[in-house]
């Protein structure tokens, strides 16, 4: 008779090294977010000096260019309506 036996391996894991790696790896990612932060603050205080030094104010440029949009709407229209007056005028001839 033939039998089979089939041999249950096991996998023998040292948890010390798992916890070691996991260890680093916690450490490591504390250290990326420490650098990503100082990062920001870099990027986020370079912002504010610049604001502060520009010489007109974000919110007053917006402002501006917001009043030139409309009286260029305004005078792109009053010309189309010029044109529409002038073109309607001579038909009517």
């Amino acid at each position: 008779m033939n039998q089979h036996h089939q041999s249950h391996r096991t996998i023998e894991i040292d948890t010390r090294l798992v916890m070691t790696g996991a260890l680093l790896t916690a450490a490591g990612a504390v250290v990326a977010c420490a650098g990503m932060a100082i990062g920001a603050f870099a990027v986020f205080t370079a912002g504010r000096q610049m604001i502060r030094d520009m010489d007109v104010p974000p919110a007053q440029q917006a402002a501006m260019k917001w009043q030139q949009a409309k009286d260029a709407s305004r005078a792109g229209m009053q010309a189309w309506q010029s044109a529409s007056d002038a073109q309607n005028g001579s038909r009517a001839r």
